[in-house]
């Protein structure tokens, strides 16, 4: 198993994992802009686990200065196994890296936010040492 930075040929195999994630078809167009846009971002990281010529997970950091931290915070944007891969170390992994991010850019905090309906991801997210401390509210539906 090798963790990687991620790169625009990951492209099809992380829309993959995205759609998947999110139970739906993702527009293909907007997301590839959107993520050569944030492999450019010095405050995204985005890291991939390989297992032989095969992607099995990805996750994102996302950076960012908060008034309310004095300082850089890191959040958790997308975080996916690819299910063969589950409980298998692959999730472990990926959170080393993005410890290790955190680390080097001098973060203070990494957030992640869960869906109520993925239950399950509460134990996962406290197995690697996150604490459940805040809610999370969204608003969705503008008209532009």
């Amino acid at each position: 198993m090798k963790i990687r930075k991620a790169n625009f040929q990951d492209l099809d195999q992380i829309y993959a994992f995205m759609c998947e994630l999110e139970g739906c078809t993702l527009d293909f167009s907007v997301f590839q802009d959107l993520f050569r846009v944030n492999l450019q971002n010095g405050h995204i990281s985005y890291f991939v686990a390989e297992d032989g010529e095969n992607l099995v997970g990805f996750i994102s950091l996302h950076k960012q200065y908060l008034l309310h931290h004095c300082g850089l915070v890191g959040e958790i944007q997308e975080f996916f196994v690819a299910q063969n891969s589950r409980g298998t170390g692959v999730g472990k992994l990926l959170m080393t890296a993005v410890k290790k991010d955190a680390i080097e850019s001098k973060i203070h905090e990494i957030e992640v936010t869960t869906n109520k309906k993925r239950i399950e991801n509460v134990a996962v997210y406290q197995g690697l040492g996150f604490e459940l401390s805040h809610n999370k509210f969204t608003m969705k539906n503008f008209t532009y």
